[in-house]
């Protein structure tokens, strides 16, 4: 197996390249929330369709975002720094790594859930954590791998993660719908996808070998490191659940407003 990154335009290089392989079985995408459910609600123009261009092979991990403050913030838990951020309009800061990024739906969707108003900064140079820990931003959600680290050092305070069950390793923080915000719930996951007019035969071979893989100790593992919980699940779960979370971002679009052209 040869694994080639093609980054860029969040993700939407590489996932164009995917869509448009030879449908032999011979070139699969690893996908995100983001290439594939986000991007299509996101950009009025885009060079594929999810739905349309590629068939669902297997649901694989996902990992929540931790909702972290900097130790300053004289909150403990999310419903407080709810409670802070309704207090002061406009005056709580939130960072992200950019316009129409997951951390950034994440602070939109909370903003809406827990009825808030706080100002998006969007960092394209300088990682926004870094931003958070200087105290220039007071806050942000971000992601489980790259924060957990940060908060176990003191450098950051976490309240809540984002998914709706705790998450394996910070069992001890809540989640977002303990606290009273389902509709701020959000995780970010990956998903092997094939392009659309593989054959049934070769689709069917390669889920099952690759749920069978999802299955061995030493993968499991190798997601744990990562900050990521494998969830497997057969095309037909993926289908729904890729469905679901089209759907989801296209009301949080059309809520928010939030697009790139």
């Amino acid at each position: 197996m040869i694994t080639e990154n093609r980054v860029g335009a969040g993700g939407t290089i590489g996932t164009e390249l995917a869509a448009k392989a030879k449908p032999d079985g011979y070139t699969i995408l690893m996908g995100s929330s983001t290439e594939l459910a986000v991007n299509p609600n996101l950009y009025t123009r885009l060079a594929y369709n999810t739905v349309r261009d590629f068939e669902p092979l297997v649901l694989v991990a996902y990992t929540p975002l931790l909702v972290v403050v900097h130790p300053s913030l004289p909150v403990k838990s999310i419903k407080e720094l709810a409670a802070f951020a309704k207090a002061r309009p406009g005056q709580l800061s939130f960072a992200s790594t950019g316009n129409g990024s997951t951390l950034h739906f994440a602070g939109e969707m909370f903003k809406r859930a827990a009825g808030v108003d706080m100002l998006h900064v969007p960092h394209t140079s300088v990682h926004p954590l870094t931003s958070v820990m200087s105290g220039q931003v007071e806050l942000m959600f971000a992601s489980m791998p790259s924060a957990i680290g940060l908060v176990t050092a003191g450098k950051l305070r976490a309240l809540a993660v984002t998914s709706s069950k705790r998450f394996g390793t910070a069992p001890e923080l809540p989640t977002v719908i303990e606290a009273g915000y389902p509709r701020a719930e959000i995780v970010i996951w990956n998903a092997a996808m094939a392009p659309a007019g593989t054959p049934r035969e070769v689709l069917a071979k390669l889920g099952s070998e690759i749920l069978d893989i999802l299955k061995l100790p030493a993968v499991k593992q190798a997601f744990d490191k990562l900050g990521m919980e494998l969830i497997p699940g057969d095309a037909e779960q993926l289908r729904t659940y890729l469905k679901s979370e089209l759907a989801k971002f296209a009301n949080i679009v059309k809520e928010t407003g939030i697009r790139i052209d």
